[in-house]
């Protein structure tokens, strides 16, 4: 089977119709209709099926789907091995959220700078979803995610997590604040990322009551700045100092925990440079 009919292949059940395949490939619908109908004849049976005015995946299709990304995988893996010894060059591109580009990898970044001069980094701050919206296209080589125990992330058949680290969060309240009744406050969540929402709505419930979404805030420390000014509590790293005016209350039946990944595509980790990076910052082989 060609690669690159299997290609369009597992692109259409990603992305659900032959112009969107078309326009992230820069194909034509013709051509990858044609393609689609050479891969089946192939593989011997029928792929897609109409549905209404567009067409969807037979059970077939979707098994060969299922298949391709192994396939696709390994031929990456075979074209990448060919060279294993080769001096890693070449330039990794990273999405990472802020607390795991300042903690990982600007460590990481100032001993390659000396030790391997010819990798270079470029960095991109990002929240989670658009991380993985970026590796899904090819945009990014590895991502520094996260997600919550109470919150869990699904990252995909196509994708390979590396757990990184995690730490205990808490709840941050104005520091002359009881602890009592914590929780019914106003809150304050992520504005970029829903996955606090998530683990605040959860805890609500665990208790029995329903939470009062006030504000939303991508950046900590303005997250801290509407604390100080009484607008809300919200969730905040347990293990860093907090600005003055802002007092941490530790989550506990249950513990809420920020856990970080090293996310790459299937297949993509045996890249020199990418695969460096992965042991530079501990990421341990899925």
């Amino acid at each position: 089977m060609d690669t690159r009919r299997l290609r369009i292949l597992r692109e259409l059940s990603r992305l659900g119709s032959m112009r969107a395949v078309a326009e992230e490939m820069g194909l034509t619908t013709s051509t990858v209709s044609q393609q689609v109908a050479l891969l089946a004849r192939d593989a011997g049976t029928a792929l897609i099926e109409p549905d209404g005015r567009r067409v969807r995946l037979t059970p077939a299709g979707r098994r060969l789907a299922e298949h391709a990304v192994t396939i696709l995988a390994a031929v990456e893996a075979a074209r990448l091995d060919l060279d294993p010894d080769a001096e890693p060059a070449g330039t990794v591109r990273v999405s990472g959220f802020a607390t795991a580009i300042r903690r990982s990898l600007l460590p990481v970044m100032a001993r390659l700078r000396d030790t391997h001069p010819r990798v270079r980094i470029a960095i991109a701050e990002h929240e989670p979803v658009e991380q993985l919206a970026l590796l899904a296209t090819d945009a990014v080589d590895l991502a520094l995610t996260y997600d919550y125990d109470l919150a869990p992330v699904a990252f995909g058949a196509t994708l390979v997590a590396r757990p990184l680290w995690s730490v205990p969060w808490a709840v941050g309240v104005p520091a002359g604040a009881a602890d009592t009744g914590v929780l019914t406050r106003d809150w304050i969540v992520n504005s970029r990322n829903t996955a606090d929402e998530t683990v605040v709505r959860t805890l609500a419930s665990i208790r029995g009551f329903r939470p009062r979404i006030a504000h939303q805030a991508d950046s900590l420390s303005l997250v801290q700045d509407l604390i100080v000014a009484g607008l809300g509590v919200g969730m905040l790293p347990a293990d860093q100092p907090t600005r003055a005016g802002v007092r941490l209350v530790p989550l506990t039946d249950p513990e809420v925990r920020l856990r970080a990944y090293a996310v790459t595509r299937r297949g993509r980790a045996q890249w020199p440079p990418l695969a460096l990076l992965l042991r530079s910052l501990g990421a341990p082989p899925p």
